[in-house]
């Protein structure tokens, strides 16, 4: 298995950032390698793998570099550069940093990514930084800026709810949460990022950066000592088709918009995943918690710089009682 060795000064230093390119390369992912995650995938690869599929088919050499550069078990160093850190980056920001790769850089990369030879196409090209940025761009206008709003809230919330778990479980409880199955605390300061066997890394001295992104993919990548990157799905989905049902009774007691939020307080959540989760606006969703704050049907606790939501006795069994 693959695990780094992170020190207490590292854990200090940590943080989560938004990065549309992380964002932009887990779409080339699932576009690439479709198996839907969740239902929400499945609708979003429904209505671009098509385009994307024919955007490939215009260019084999493009086709050959998506398929080298995402490899078998590895993807190639300059397609996912860690993000800085300082702050969150633009995708123009972003895709220039792969855009600017050294062309033959970009050849070893991608013979680690293939785990052998890299085919002549790509060997003896010479803008194949260009030729990825390209595709990257591409993705990146026609199938994440979009609905790149929903995205970032969606994004938002999860840091919201993982920052919650950080300070109700420590970071072992956190760490474990973030990749189910493949990431996980081993304790004496080792974290396993992947089930792959890898030489470990020392993250100690360096910066380790959490990076949500909403497709259900994931990877680890590094600059240097300097930098330390866990991309990881967030726990929220881009569309919501298997939201709880709200009941009709509640749905005219309520209105179908309170009623949704409502059917949602099962577990507390922010006021932000509130937002991405209905898809209303931040205040409609403020309007409907006080309501249903004055009516005792949720209450509501700080956690951190977040204020989280649940429900109370009365609001569990008006709920359960329509359900």
């Amino acid at each position: 298995m693959g695990w780094w060795q992170i020190d207490a000064d590292a854990l200090a230093r940590s943080r989560f950032v938004v990065s549309p390119l992380a964002e932009t390369v887990a779409a080339l992912k699932a576009l690439d390698r479709p198996a839907a995650a969740n239902p929400g995938e499945r609708i979003w690869l429904g209505a671009h793998l098509p385009r994307y599929r024919g955007r490939l088919a215009h260019d084999p050499v493009d086709a050959l570099l998506v398929r080298a550069a995402l490899g078998a078990t590895w993807n190639a160093d300059f397609l996912t550069p860690t993000p800085l850190g300082d702050g969150e980056q633009n995708f123009e920001e972003e895709v220039a940093v792969v855009r600017d790769a050294d062309p033959a850089a970009a050849v070893a990369d991608l013979a680690v990514s293939l785990g052998g030879p890299v085919p002549e196409p790509l060997r003896s090209a010479t803008d194949l930084p260009r030729r990825m940025a390209a595709i990257l761009t591409w993705v990146w206008e026609e199938t994440v800026l979009p609905n790149w709003p929903r995205r970032r809230r969606i994004i938002e919330a999860d840091v919201v709810a993982r920052t919650a778990r950080l300070s109700q479980g420590g970071w072992a409880a956190a760490l474990d949460e973030l990749c189910p199955g493949k990431m996980r605390w081993l304790g004496d300061g080792r974290l396993q990022v992947n089930a792959r066997d890898y030489p470990p890394r020392s993250v100690d001295g360096g910066l380790l950066l959490f990076v949500p992104v909403t497709p259900g993919r994931g990877w680890v990548s590094w600059e240097r000592t300097e930098r330390y990157a866990i991309v990881y799905p967030c726990s929220g989905t881009l569309a919501e088709p298997d939201a709880p049902a709200v009941p009709d009774a509640l749905g005219v007691l309520l209105g179908p918009a309170r009623a949704g939020v409502l059917v949602r307080l099962e577990s507390p959540k922010s006021t932000s995943q509130l937002v991405a989760l209905t898809g209303q606006g931040l205040g409609s969703v403020g309007r409907h918690l006080k309501v249903l704050l004055d009516a005792r049907l949720v209450r509501r606790r700080r956690s951190g710089r977040s204020v989280l939501y649940y429900w109370t006795e009365a609001g569990e069994m008006l709920v359960r009682a329509q359900s």
